[in-house]
This record gives C-alpha cells, structure tokens and sequence, in this order.
C-alpha cells in the first residue's frame, strides 16, 4: 500500500513549484496567461515569505501541491488562510490525496489559530465545486475580479 505524505517546500524546490503552477495553468487552459519565474517565486515565496507551499508525497514522491497565503476578514478580526493552487498529477488521482491534501490544509488553519479556510473555483469546475460542496464548504455569492498589466497601472495613476 502506498503512503501519502506531505512536506513543506524549500527554496531549493522553485523549479517544481514553477513546474506546478504550470500544470494547473495547462489543466485550467490558461498556460498562456502564466508568466511567473522561479525569480518572482524566489522573491514572494521564500525571501518575502507572502505564501507558503506544502506537497503531497507519495512514497516519498512529489505528485501534488498547494499554495496558499495569508488575507485578513475584518469582520471576524482574524486571518484567513487562502488556498490559490491546489493540483493532483492526473495519475494519483481518485485516491482521495486531493482530500487529503485539504485536511493538511484545514490542520495547520486549526493549529495556527486561523479564521477561516477559504478558496475560490472557476465555475465551470462541476467536479471540484461539487467536491468541495460534500465536504462541507459553502459557496459564496460573489464573483472574484483582479487588476493585472496596464489596466492595474493605469488606476494606480489616475
């Protein structure tokens, strides 16, 4: 039987988390709109240390990842643990490490004192949000909008 393990990641591991964020861009069809570098992930991750990320191993190799950060409710006075990338190489999946990866994830808000555990799905992701549903999770009602590029410039100067 195989084991399921999960170790944070190091800075020696850039090339892999780059590898990943990849392979969730290529799933999500929007390889495209990558243009992250193991510098950029250098800088955030580990010398800014604004986002973490844990593996999944099994048998001692990596076949998965999440990268989250820290954001702040006001209206709970507390911090929010924010998943942004969760993937399972297509392979291991069916093999609940996706679950699994999630309970790593809601043990460490538990342990830490965190608020909330949140993430967000893009809508035409039936078998996640349905996922996410039996394990309790709530859907919100909002849409989530983000400023990139010059369109990010051009209202920070006006």
């Amino acid at each position: 039987m195989s084991e399921l393990t999960f170790r944070n990641a190091s800075e020696k591991d850039i090339g892999l988390i780059l590898e990943y964020i990849k392979k969730l861009a290529d799933y999500e069809n929007r390889l495209d709109e990558v243009i992250a570098t193991e510098d950029d992930l250098k800088k955030w991750i580990f010398n800014k240390r604004h986002a973490e990320v844990i593996f999944a191993l099994e048998d001692g190799h990596e076949i998965g990842f999440a990268l989250f950060f820290l954001s702040f409710s006001t209206y709970i006075a507390n911090v929010n643990l924010h998943l942004e990338d969760l993937f399972i190489d297509p392979e291991y999946r069916g093999k609940g490490y996706g679950k699994a990866l999630l309970k790593q994830l809601a043990k460490i808000v538990v342990d830490r004192g965190y608020g909330r555990f949140e993430w967000t799905c893009l809508s035409w992701n039936q078998p996640s949000i349905d996922f996410y549903l039996s394990l309790g999770a709530k859907k919100k009602d909002w849409n989530v909008f983000h400023l990139t590029g010059d369109a990010l410039k051009k209202l920070a100067e006006d």
